[in-house]
């Protein structure tokens, strides 16, 4: 499904005319830390004075409920509840609104999934760890393979790597990013390390930054992490300086 974004005048309508950034994560299959991605990327994001709007549209509402408990501590919105049929409104709701939207994307398979990425600037795939045999990836991918084929629509997407284990070695990163470079997809140099901070966000109800560090093991390597990871995504927006159209199939 390709969507068609209605607008009042006649000339077409290019996403980024419409909000800054739509960030889509997305992932198939549970486990594969896309929503403590989701976090890490929103949080920073707002910390550096950028309004935020995350679409919580995983069942499970880990983001809302992380929300709930930061209660007055975060100046970052979250929509929840959200369905195939509302969430492009949503989108365009919130257009004038904010920087960046961000959509959380449920752990399974959904029509969701189209309707996100025919939203989005750029799509986000976590992978857990080094493997690459994460069928949820995998499906993400092939959708993004079946627009560019199919309809032309090419829409910038980059996997990465999730829940690495701090001790992995480069070289295994390294043999993944070649492994996924051979199939023409771009692999951000950020892992995302596998930290109890990022765990413990989601207890906690507030950012990385607030958290008391000695209380939180790793603290300040877990917040270098999540910077590195907030900057590499920034610099590939402006590269999108040709604006994707979205247009009917």
């Amino acid at each position: 499904m390709i969507l068609v974004l209605e607008v009042s005048d006649d000339r077409p309508r290019t996403i980024p005319d419409l909000v800054m950034a739509v960030i889509t994560f997305a992932n198939t299959k549970g486990g594969a830390g896309k929503t403590t991605a989701v976090l890490l990327l929103a949080s920073q994001l707002a910390r550096r004075g950028l309004k935020v709007c995350v679409i919580d549209t995983d069942p499970q509402r880990w983001l809302s409920k992380w929300r709930e408990a930061a209660d007055y501590r975060v100046d970052l919105s979250v929509i929840t509840y959200v369905s195939a049929s509302s969430l492009q409104q949503h989108v365009l709701d919130n257009r004038r609104k904010f920087d960046h939207v961000i959509i959380d994307l449920p752990g399974a398979q959904s029509p969701l999934l189209a309707t996100a990425v025919g939203l989005s600037n750029h799509v986000l795939i976590p992978v857990q760890g080094s493997t690459m045999d994460a069928q949820g990836g995998a499906q993400v991918l092939e959708l993004l393979r079946y627009l560019d084929d199919r309809a032309s629509i090419k829409i910038p997407h980059s996997v990465v790597l999730s829940r690495v284990n701090s001790m992995v070695t480069t070289r295994a990163l390294l043999s993944a990013k070649a492994l996924l470079a051979k199939r023409n997809v771009h692999v951000l140099d950020t892992p995302i390390i596998e930290r109890a901070a990022f765990r413990d966000m989601f207890d906690f109800g507030g950012y990385l930054h607030m958290m008391n560090p000695s209380q939180v093991s790793n603290l300040d390597k877990a917040l270098q992490n999540a910077q590195a990871f907030a900057d590499e995504v920034m610099r590939l927006l402006p590269a999108q300086s040709a604006a994707r159209m979205v247009s009917a199939a």
